[in-house]
């Protein structure tokens, strides 16, 4: 979509949301993770989407798939290049150039569990972007990326406690 049809659809989900605010709560769409052998798991989504993840072959996988911590990077650095994207549209800005990454700093030795107190996931984690648009001063980018990163819903999820239920079936 161009700039000016995200904001279109953007500030119509705005008003609907501000009209009905009982119907912005919604269930998210579930992932499903299978094994599928050794340390390959196919996950899936709804209607057809799919993605596969492996662990290195240093830690007993085949080293075919991004590891689900690289993916956790990826959806971090999607969602705020999509929030950014979709605030600057919001605002007028129309981005020549957009690219966010992410990174981490993890300790091993808590997802194997071989050090009490070393958390399992990482214990620092960054984003670095880098963005250009013509017309739009550096504190105006500066701005959009500061909403966008407030309002990124993985990053949000990543940065506070979200409160996690564990249901077992076993068959």
């Amino acid at each position: 979509m161009r700039p000016e049809e995200i904001r279109a659809a953007v500030s119509s989900v705005i008003d609907h949301y501000v009209s009905h605010p009982q119907e912005a709560a919604s269930e998210d769409k579930p992932a499903r993770a299978v094994l599928e052998s050794g340390l390959r798991v196919r996950v899936e989504g709804p209607g057809s989407w799919s993605l596969t993840t492996d662990m290195p072959s240093a830690l007993g996988g085949g080293g075919t798939a991004p590891s689900p911590g690289w993916l956790r990077r990826a959806a971090q650095a999607a969602c705020e290049a999509t929030m950014i994207a979709m605030r600057a549209a919001q605002e007028g800005v129309e981005l020549d150039s957009l690219e966010v990454v992410v990174g981490s700093i993890s300790d091993d030795r808590g997802m194997l569990g071989i050090t009490e107190g070393v958390h399992a996931g990482p214990s620092e984690s960054s984003a670095r972007v880098a963005i250009s648009a013509r017309g739009a001063s550096a504190e105006k980018l500066r701005q959009i990326i500061a909403w966008a990163e407030a309002h990124s819903p993985v990053t949000d999820s990543l940065c506070r406690a979200v409160p996690h239920k564990l249901q077992i079936q076993i068959d």
